[in-house]
Protein backbone atom coordinates (compact mmCIF):
# COMPACT_ATOMS: atom_id res chain seq x y z
CA UNK A 1 0.00 0.00 0.00
CA UNK A 2 1.18 3.47 -0.66
CA UNK A 3 -0.50 6.42 1.20
CA UNK A 4 -0.90 8.52 4.20
CA UNK A 5 -3.52 7.33 6.71
CA UNK A 6 -5.30 9.07 9.54
CA UNK A 7 -6.22 7.48 12.24
CA UNK A 8 -8.62 8.36 15.12
CA UNK A 9 -9.69 6.33 18.25
CA UNK A 10 -9.49 6.82 21.90
CA UNK A 11 -8.50 3.56 22.36
CA UNK A 12 -4.38 3.58 23.08
CA UNK A 13 -4.11 -0.03 22.12
CA UNK A 14 -6.23 -0.44 18.60
CA UNK A 15 -3.93 3.15 17.42
CA UNK A 16 -0.66 1.62 18.27
CA UNK A 17 -1.68 -2.09 15.93
CA UNK A 18 -3.36 -0.02 13.56
CA UNK A 19 -0.29 2.04 12.91
CA UNK A 20 2.28 -0.81 12.74
CA UNK A 21 0.15 -2.98 10.83
CA UNK A 22 0.08 0.21 8.26
CA UNK A 23 3.55 1.08 8.56
CA UNK A 24 4.63 -2.56 7.86
CA UNK A 25 2.27 -2.28 4.55
CA UNK A 26 4.16 0.85 3.57
CA UNK A 27 1.84 3.68 4.27
CA UNK A 28 2.38 6.68 6.14
CA UNK A 29 0.46 6.95 9.49
CA UNK A 30 -0.74 10.09 12.03
CA UNK A 31 -3.05 8.66 14.84
CA UNK A 32 -4.63 10.61 17.45
CA UNK A 33 -7.32 10.15 19.91
CA UNK A 34 -8.98 13.59 19.22
CA UNK A 35 -11.81 14.11 16.71
CA UNK A 36 -10.31 18.32 16.78
CA UNK A 37 -7.21 16.59 15.70
CA UNK A 38 -8.50 14.31 12.91
CA UNK A 39 -10.71 18.10 11.47
CA UNK A 40 -7.44 19.70 11.45
CA UNK A 41 -5.82 17.17 9.81
CA UNK A 42 -8.12 16.68 6.85
CA UNK A 43 -8.71 21.00 6.37
CA UNK A 44 -4.89 20.82 6.22
CA UNK A 45 -5.14 18.46 3.36
CA UNK A 46 -2.97 15.28 4.85
CA UNK A 47 -4.21 11.82 4.57
CA UNK A 48 -5.71 9.91 1.63
CA UNK A 49 -7.97 7.97 3.71
CA UNK A 50 -9.30 8.18 7.15
CA UNK A 51 -10.15 5.31 9.84
CA UNK A 52 -12.40 6.87 12.32
CA UNK A 53 -13.71 5.59 15.39
CA UNK A 54 -17.74 6.99 15.95
CA UNK A 55 -18.03 7.53 20.04
CA UNK A 56 -14.89 9.70 20.42
CA UNK A 57 -14.20 11.71 23.81
CA UNK A 58 -14.85 15.32 22.07
CA UNK A 59 -17.74 14.66 19.59
CA UNK A 60 -19.12 12.21 17.12
CA UNK A 61 -17.11 10.53 14.30
CA UNK A 62 -20.44 10.16 12.42
CA UNK A 63 -21.23 13.92 12.54
CA UNK A 64 -17.97 14.82 11.34
CA UNK A 65 -18.74 12.68 8.13
CA UNK A 66 -20.42 15.74 5.91
CA UNK A 67 -17.51 18.11 7.15
CA UNK A 68 -14.99 15.65 5.66
CA UNK A 69 -16.90 15.40 2.84
CA UNK A 70 -17.19 18.96 2.23
CA UNK A 71 -14.08 20.04 2.95
CA UNK A 72 -12.23 16.75 1.21
CA UNK A 73 -14.71 15.56 -1.34
CA UNK A 74 -13.55 11.70 -2.56
CA UNK A 75 -11.49 11.38 0.66
CA UNK A 76 -12.24 7.66 2.27
CA UNK A 77 -13.82 7.58 5.29
CA UNK A 78 -13.84 4.00 7.43
CA UNK A 79 -15.82 3.96 10.10
CA UNK A 80 -15.20 1.56 13.19
CA UNK A 81 -17.90 1.37 15.97
CA UNK A 82 -18.75 -0.48 19.06
CA UNK A 83 -22.15 0.81 18.85
CA UNK A 84 -23.63 -2.33 17.56
CA UNK A 85 -26.53 -1.06 16.53
CA UNK A 86 -28.37 -1.41 12.95
CA UNK A 87 -28.40 2.51 13.50
CA UNK A 88 -24.91 3.01 13.23
CA UNK A 89 -24.87 1.02 10.06
CA UNK A 90 -27.55 2.82 8.27
CA UNK A 91 -26.19 5.77 9.07
CA UNK A 92 -22.93 4.98 8.34
CA UNK A 93 -24.27 4.18 5.07
CA UNK A 94 -26.43 7.47 4.66
CA UNK A 95 -23.25 9.96 5.26
CA UNK A 96 -21.39 8.43 2.59
CA UNK A 97 -18.93 6.61 4.66
CA UNK A 98 -16.49 4.56 2.24
CA UNK A 99 -16.94 1.49 4.50
CA UNK A 100 -18.29 0.32 8.14
CA UNK A 101 -16.69 -2.01 10.04
CA UNK A 102 -17.71 -3.26 14.05
CA UNK A 103 -15.70 -3.78 16.66
CA UNK A 104 -14.08 -6.47 17.40
CA UNK A 105 -13.15 -5.93 13.90
CA UNK A 106 -10.81 -7.94 11.53
CA UNK A 107 -7.55 -6.57 11.54
CA UNK A 108 -6.64 -8.40 7.63
CA UNK A 109 -10.05 -7.34 6.20
CA UNK A 110 -9.79 -3.77 7.53
CA UNK A 111 -6.51 -3.93 6.06
CA UNK A 112 -7.67 -5.38 2.60
CA UNK A 113 -10.93 -2.41 3.34
CA UNK A 114 -8.04 0.35 3.81
CA UNK A 115 -5.86 -0.86 0.85
CA UNK A 116 -9.01 -0.87 -1.61
CA UNK A 117 -9.93 2.94 -0.71
CA UNK A 118 -6.45 3.93 -1.51
CA UNK A 119 -6.14 2.17 -4.49
CA UNK A 120 -9.90 3.74 -5.60
CA UNK A 121 -9.21 7.06 -4.19
CA UNK A 122 -8.87 8.80 -7.32
CA UNK A 123 -12.24 8.03 -8.40
CA UNK A 124 -13.97 10.29 -6.07
CA UNK A 125 -16.78 10.41 -4.00
CA UNK A 126 -19.75 8.44 -5.17
CA UNK A 127 -22.90 10.34 -5.68
CA UNK A 128 -25.03 11.47 -2.42
CA UNK A 129 -27.56 10.08 -1.24
CA UNK A 130 -30.68 11.66 -0.55
CA UNK A 131 -31.25 12.53 3.19
CA UNK A 132 -34.39 12.11 5.61
CA UNK A 133 -35.17 15.24 7.70
CA UNK A 134 -37.10 12.66 10.62
CA UNK A 135 -36.72 9.02 11.61
CA UNK A 136 -36.87 6.92 14.21
CA UNK A 137 -33.81 6.04 16.08
CA UNK A 138 -35.49 3.44 18.80
CA UNK A 139 -35.52 0.19 16.48
CA UNK A 140 -35.19 -3.29 18.09
CA UNK A 141 -32.54 -4.06 16.22
CA UNK A 142 -29.90 -4.77 18.46
CA UNK A 143 -26.84 -7.00 19.03
CA UNK A 144 -22.90 -6.96 18.64
CA UNK A 145 -22.79 -10.69 17.70
CA UNK A 146 -21.81 -11.34 14.26
CA UNK A 147 -24.49 -12.81 12.87
CA UNK A 148 -26.13 -9.74 13.63
CA UNK A 149 -23.39 -7.41 12.38
CA UNK A 150 -23.49 -9.46 9.44
CA UNK A 151 -27.32 -8.79 9.13
CA UNK A 152 -26.84 -5.02 9.57
CA UNK A 153 -23.70 -4.60 6.72
CA UNK A 154 -26.07 -6.64 3.95
CA UNK A 155 -29.26 -4.43 5.02
CA UNK A 156 -27.28 -1.28 4.13
CA UNK A 157 -25.88 -2.67 1.48
CA UNK A 158 -29.34 -3.31 -0.06
CA UNK A 159 -30.89 -1.10 0.79
CA UNK A 160 -31.21 1.72 -1.94
CA UNK A 161 -31.23 -1.23 -4.40
CA UNK A 162 -34.42 -2.12 -6.27
CA UNK A 163 -34.08 -5.97 -6.17
CA UNK A 164 -37.00 -7.51 -4.53
CA UNK A 165 -36.14 -8.88 -1.26
CA UNK A 166 -36.63 -11.88 0.44
CA UNK A 167 -36.76 -12.05 4.06
CA UNK A 168 -36.71 -15.39 6.27
CA UNK A 169 -36.54 -16.31 9.49
CA UNK A 170 -38.76 -17.85 12.32
CA UNK A 171 -41.97 -16.28 14.37
CA UNK A 172 -40.98 -12.87 16.25
CA UNK A 173 -37.61 -12.75 14.34
CA UNK A 174 -38.39 -9.03 13.34
CA UNK A 175 -38.59 -9.52 9.83
CA UNK A 176 -41.59 -7.52 8.76
CA UNK A 177 -39.65 -4.51 11.13
CA UNK A 178 -36.55 -4.80 8.93
CA UNK A 179 -38.48 -4.39 5.56
CA UNK A 180 -40.38 -1.41 7.18
CA UNK A 181 -36.74 0.08 8.16
CA UNK A 182 -35.47 -0.78 4.77
CA UNK A 183 -38.13 1.48 3.40
CA UNK A 184 -37.84 3.67 5.86
CA UNK A 185 -33.99 4.41 5.36
CA UNK A 186 -34.34 3.98 2.07
CA UNK A 187 -34.68 6.30 -1.19
CA UNK A 188 -38.17 5.40 -1.70
CA UNK A 189 -39.03 6.82 1.85
CA UNK A 190 -41.51 9.32 1.04
CA UNK A 191 -44.19 7.03 -1.18
CA UNK A 192 -46.04 4.65 0.69
CA UNK A 193 -45.37 1.08 2.75
CA UNK A 194 -47.94 -1.43 1.76
CA UNK A 195 -47.59 -4.71 3.83
CA UNK A 196 -50.16 -7.44 1.55
CA UNK A 197 -51.37 -10.58 2.49
CA UNK A 198 -53.00 -13.44 0.56
CA UNK A 199 -56.70 -11.75 1.38
CA UNK A 200 -55.08 -9.06 -0.67
CA UNK A 201 -54.83 -11.21 -4.13
CA UNK A 202 -57.71 -13.22 -3.79
CA UNK A 203 -59.59 -11.78 -6.73
CA UNK A 204 -58.35 -10.43 -10.35
CA UNK A 205 -58.92 -6.74 -8.80
CA UNK A 206 -56.00 -7.38 -5.98
CA UNK A 207 -52.76 -6.87 -8.10
CA UNK A 208 -54.36 -3.17 -9.25
CA UNK A 209 -55.47 -2.18 -6.20
CA UNK A 210 -51.94 -2.78 -4.83
CA UNK A 211 -49.96 -1.09 -7.21
CA UNK A 212 -52.47 1.75 -7.40
CA UNK A 213 -52.24 1.61 -3.25
CA UNK A 214 -48.19 1.79 -3.23
CA UNK A 215 -47.65 4.14 -6.13
CA UNK A 216 -44.12 3.23 -6.77
CA UNK A 217 -43.18 2.32 -3.13
CA UNK A 218 -42.89 -0.55 -1.32
CA UNK A 219 -44.91 -3.71 -1.04
CA UNK A 220 -43.88 -6.66 1.21
CA UNK A 221 -46.34 -9.83 0.86
CA UNK A 222 -46.22 -10.95 4.35
CA UNK A 223 -45.84 -14.55 4.67
CA UNK A 224 -45.48 -15.82 0.78
CA UNK A 225 -46.25 -19.33 1.31
CA UNK A 226 -49.52 -18.29 2.84
CA UNK A 227 -50.77 -17.43 -1.09
CA UNK A 228 -52.65 -20.07 -2.85
CA UNK A 229 -51.50 -21.07 -5.88
CA UNK A 230 -53.89 -18.84 -8.31
CA UNK A 231 -52.67 -15.68 -5.69
CA UNK A 232 -49.03 -16.77 -6.50
CA UNK A 233 -49.52 -16.35 -10.64
CA UNK A 234 -51.54 -13.12 -9.71
CA UNK A 235 -48.28 -11.78 -7.97
CA UNK A 236 -45.89 -12.86 -10.73
CA UNK A 237 -47.85 -11.28 -13.55
CA UNK A 238 -47.68 -7.73 -11.24
CA UNK A 239 -44.26 -8.39 -10.78
CA UNK A 240 -43.77 -8.92 -14.18
CA UNK A 241 -46.35 -5.68 -15.90
CA UNK A 242 -46.35 -3.71 -12.68
CA UNK A 243 -47.40 -0.03 -14.99
CA UNK A 244 -45.94 3.30 -15.00
CA UNK A 245 -44.59 3.20 -11.00
CA UNK A 246 -43.19 0.33 -10.18
CA UNK A 247 -42.85 -1.01 -6.62
CA UNK A 248 -39.80 -2.33 -4.69
CA UNK A 249 -40.88 -6.03 -3.95
CA UNK A 250 -40.35 -7.69 -0.72
CA UNK A 251 -41.74 -11.22 0.79
CA UNK A 252 -41.71 -12.64 4.01
CA UNK A 253 -40.99 -16.25 5.01
CA UNK A 254 -40.87 -18.70 8.53
CA UNK A 255 -40.22 -21.54 5.92
CA UNK A 256 -37.44 -23.10 3.93
CA UNK A 257 -38.79 -21.98 0.40
CA UNK A 258 -36.59 -24.69 -1.48
CA UNK A 259 -38.22 -26.91 0.57
CA UNK A 260 -41.61 -25.70 -0.40
CA UNK A 261 -40.78 -25.95 -4.00
CA UNK A 262 -40.07 -29.38 -3.84
CA UNK A 263 -43.02 -29.85 -2.05
CA UNK A 264 -45.26 -27.86 -4.53
CA UNK A 265 -46.25 -25.26 -2.23
CA UNK A 266 -44.24 -22.17 -3.71
CA UNK A 267 -44.71 -21.70 -7.48
CA UNK A 268 -40.71 -21.43 -9.16
CA UNK A 269 -41.23 -18.65 -11.70
CA UNK A 270 -42.48 -17.01 -8.14
CA UNK A 271 -39.11 -18.30 -6.36
CA UNK A 272 -36.83 -16.97 -8.99
CA UNK A 273 -38.42 -13.63 -9.23
CA UNK A 274 -38.82 -12.55 -5.20
CA UNK A 275 -35.59 -13.93 -4.05
CA UNK A 276 -33.46 -11.18 -5.86
CA UNK A 277 -31.81 -11.14 -2.45
CA UNK A 278 -32.24 -12.90 0.59
CA UNK A 279 -31.51 -11.47 4.25
CA UNK A 280 -31.90 -14.00 7.02
CA UNK A 281 -32.62 -12.78 10.03
CA UNK A 282 -31.57 -15.42 13.08
CA UNK A 283 -33.18 -16.51 16.25
CA UNK A 284 -32.77 -15.69 19.54
CA UNK A 285 -31.14 -19.28 19.83
CA UNK A 286 -28.51 -18.12 17.11
CA UNK A 287 -27.72 -14.98 19.02
CA UNK A 288 -27.80 -15.71 22.91
CA UNK A 289 -25.00 -13.22 23.74
CA UNK A 290 -28.07 -10.38 22.39
CA UNK A 291 -30.29 -11.57 24.99
CA UNK A 292 -29.28 -9.84 27.66
CA UNK A 293 -28.74 -6.48 25.73
CA UNK A 294 -32.23 -6.62 23.94
CA UNK A 295 -33.65 -7.07 27.15
CA UNK A 296 -31.82 -3.85 28.96
CA UNK A 297 -32.98 -2.16 25.91
CA UNK A 298 -36.53 -3.17 26.50
CA UNK A 299 -36.48 -2.29 29.90
CA UNK A 300 -35.45 1.23 28.69
CA UNK A 301 -37.64 1.26 26.65
CA UNK A 302 -40.77 0.83 29.03
CA UNK A 303 -39.72 3.22 31.57
CA UNK A 304 -39.42 5.85 28.72
CA UNK A 305 -42.98 4.65 28.47
CA UNK A 306 -44.41 5.39 31.85
CA UNK A 307 -42.97 1.98 33.74
CA UNK A 308 -41.05 1.78 36.93
CA UNK A 309 -37.50 1.75 36.57
CA UNK A 310 -36.06 -1.64 36.53
CA UNK A 311 -33.21 -3.84 36.33
CA UNK A 312 -32.28 -7.68 35.96
CA UNK A 313 -30.61 -9.41 39.21
CA UNK A 314 -27.62 -12.01 37.47
CA UNK A 315 -29.74 -15.15 38.05
CA UNK A 316 -32.39 -13.27 35.68
CA UNK A 317 -30.03 -12.52 32.94
CA UNK A 318 -28.53 -15.99 32.91
CA UNK A 319 -32.45 -17.46 33.07
CA UNK A 320 -33.26 -15.68 30.25
CA UNK A 321 -30.20 -16.31 28.39
CA UNK A 322 -30.99 -20.29 29.13
CA UNK A 323 -34.69 -19.73 27.72
CA UNK A 324 -35.43 -21.52 24.15
CA UNK A 325 -37.08 -18.33 22.92
CA UNK A 326 -39.64 -20.50 20.33
CA UNK A 327 -40.98 -16.36 19.69
CA UNK A 328 -37.82 -15.02 20.02
CA UNK A 329 -37.34 -11.26 19.86
CA UNK A 330 -41.04 -10.64 20.17
CA UNK A 331 -41.84 -12.91 22.94
CA UNK A 332 -38.47 -11.29 24.97
CA UNK A 333 -40.29 -7.88 24.59
CA UNK A 334 -43.56 -9.41 25.70
CA UNK A 335 -41.66 -10.52 28.65
CA UNK A 336 -39.81 -8.08 29.87
CA UNK A 337 -42.96 -5.21 29.19
CA UNK A 338 -44.74 -8.04 31.71
CA UNK A 339 -42.00 -7.64 34.52
CA UNK A 340 -41.43 -3.86 34.45
CA UNK A 341 -45.01 -3.61 35.73
CA UNK A 342 -45.20 -7.02 37.75
CA UNK A 343 -41.91 -6.83 39.67
CA UNK A 344 -42.14 -6.21 43.33
CA UNK A 345 -38.94 -4.04 43.26
CA UNK A 346 -36.74 -2.49 41.43
CA UNK A 347 -34.50 -5.24 40.72
CA UNK A 348 -35.99 -7.90 38.81
CA UNK A 349 -35.59 -11.40 40.40
CA UNK A 350 -35.18 -15.02 39.25
CA UNK A 351 -38.37 -16.23 40.65
CA UNK A 352 -40.15 -13.68 38.88
CA UNK A 353 -38.64 -14.13 35.63
CA UNK A 354 -39.63 -17.99 35.62
CA UNK A 355 -42.67 -17.56 37.37
CA UNK A 356 -43.47 -15.18 33.88
CA UNK A 357 -42.28 -17.41 31.49
CA UNK A 358 -44.43 -20.17 32.51
CA UNK A 359 -44.02 -23.81 32.40
CA UNK A 360 -41.93 -23.89 29.18
CA UNK A 361 -38.62 -25.88 30.31
CA UNK A 362 -35.27 -23.72 30.11
CA UNK A 363 -32.99 -25.48 27.35
CA UNK A 364 -29.42 -24.91 26.49
CA UNK A 365 -28.91 -22.56 23.67
CA UNK A 366 -26.00 -24.47 22.46
CA UNK A 367 -26.36 -28.14 20.60
CA UNK A 368 -24.94 -30.37 23.37
CA UNK A 369 -26.11 -30.95 26.89
CA UNK A 370 -24.58 -31.19 30.12
CA UNK A 371 -22.94 -34.28 31.76
CA UNK A 372 -22.80 -37.23 29.81
CA UNK A 373 -25.56 -37.15 27.68
CA UNK A 374 -25.29 -38.43 24.12
CA UNK A 375 -25.24 -35.73 20.69
CA UNK A 376 -27.78 -38.09 19.62
CA UNK A 377 -29.78 -37.73 22.83
CA UNK A 378 -29.67 -33.94 22.86
CA UNK A 379 -31.03 -33.81 19.05
CA UNK A 380 -33.63 -36.10 19.82
CA UNK A 381 -34.73 -33.95 23.17
CA UNK A 382 -34.71 -30.93 20.97
CA UNK A 383 -36.71 -32.34 18.13
CA UNK A 384 -39.26 -33.39 20.29
CA UNK A 385 -39.45 -29.92 22.17
CA UNK A 386 -40.02 -28.84 18.38
CA UNK A 387 -42.87 -31.38 17.63
CA UNK A 388 -44.46 -30.78 21.12
CA UNK A 389 -44.11 -26.72 20.64
CA UNK A 390 -46.50 -27.11 17.64
CA UNK A 391 -49.25 -29.61 20.01
CA UNK A 392 -51.76 -31.25 17.85
CA UNK A 393 -50.17 -29.26 14.37
CA UNK A 394 -47.91 -30.69 12.32
CA UNK A 395 -44.50 -28.81 11.89
CA UNK A 396 -44.43 -27.27 8.70
CA UNK A 397 -43.35 -29.63 5.70
CA UNK A 398 -39.82 -30.26 4.54
CA UNK A 399 -38.82 -31.10 8.18
CA UNK A 400 -35.50 -33.51 6.98
CA UNK A 401 -34.12 -30.79 4.70
CA UNK A 402 -34.48 -28.15 6.92
CA UNK A 403 -33.41 -30.03 9.87
CA UNK A 404 -30.28 -31.37 7.76
CA UNK A 405 -29.19 -27.99 7.17
CA UNK A 406 -30.01 -26.23 9.98
CA UNK A 407 -26.94 -29.11 11.87
CA UNK A 408 -24.99 -28.76 8.53
CA UNK A 409 -24.07 -25.13 8.74
CA UNK A 410 -22.84 -24.69 12.11
CA UNK A 411 -21.22 -27.83 11.72
CA UNK A 412 -19.07 -26.21 8.48
CA UNK A 413 -18.93 -22.35 10.14
CA UNK A 414 -17.53 -24.17 13.48
CA UNK A 415 -14.89 -26.05 11.80
CA UNK A 416 -14.06 -23.45 9.62
CA UNK A 417 -13.28 -21.28 12.84
CA UNK A 418 -11.27 -24.24 14.30
CA UNK A 419 -9.26 -24.60 11.16
CA UNK A 420 -8.94 -20.84 10.84
CA UNK A 421 -10.34 -20.45 7.74
CA UNK A 422 -8.08 -23.33 6.38
CA UNK A 423 -10.52 -25.04 3.62
CA UNK A 424 -8.15 -27.50 3.22
CA UNK A 425 -7.85 -28.26 6.80
CA UNK A 426 -11.77 -27.85 6.97
CA UNK A 427 -12.43 -30.57 4.62
CA UNK A 428 -9.99 -32.82 6.44
CA UNK A 429 -11.46 -31.97 9.77
CA UNK A 430 -14.81 -32.92 8.36
CA UNK A 431 -13.49 -35.99 6.46
CA UNK A 432 -14.84 -35.08 2.68
CA UNK A 433 -13.63 -33.93 -0.11
CA UNK A 434 -12.33 -30.21 -0.55
CA UNK A 435 -14.57 -29.61 -3.55
CA UNK A 436 -17.56 -30.67 -1.94
CA UNK A 437 -16.59 -28.31 1.20
CA UNK A 438 -16.64 -25.23 -1.36
CA UNK A 439 -20.27 -26.19 -3.02
CA UNK A 440 -21.33 -26.61 0.37
CA UNK A 441 -19.89 -23.10 1.13
CA UNK A 442 -21.90 -21.41 -1.75
CA UNK A 443 -24.69 -23.31 -1.27
CA UNK A 444 -25.57 -22.37 1.78
CA UNK A 445 -23.97 -19.53 1.87
CA UNK A 446 -21.22 -19.36 4.55
CA UNK A 447 -19.09 -16.53 4.56
CA UNK A 448 -15.64 -17.76 4.97
CA UNK A 449 -12.51 -15.39 5.99
CA UNK A 450 -9.09 -16.21 6.99
CA UNK A 451 -8.24 -14.24 9.84
CA UNK A 452 -7.31 -13.16 13.89
CA UNK A 453 -9.51 -11.15 15.56
CA UNK A 454 -8.24 -8.01 17.14
CA UNK A 455 -10.28 -6.69 20.26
Amino acid sequence: MDGTVLVADDDRTIRTVLTQALTRAGCKVHATSSLTTLMRWVAEGKGDVVISDVAMPDGNGLEMLPKIAKDRPGLPVIVISAQNTIMTAIKAAEADAYDYLPKPFDLPDLMKRTAKALAQKEIGASSPRVKSKERPDDLPLVGRTEVMQNLYQLIARVMNTDLPLMISGESGTGKSLIARAIHDFSDRRVLPFVCATSSDLLDLEGPVRLLAKVKGGTLLIDELLDLSDQAQSRLVHMMDSPGEFNPRFMATSQQDLTAAIDSGALRQDLYYRICGTGLHVPSLRERVEDISLLAEHFLIRAENDGSPHRYLSDGSREMLRHYSWPGNVRHLENVIRRLSLTARSEEIAKNEVASVLGPLPEVEPALGGGGEEKLSETVARHLQRYFDLHGDILPPPGLYTRLLREVETPLIEISLLATGGNQAKCADLLGINRNTLRKKITDLDIQVTRRRKLM
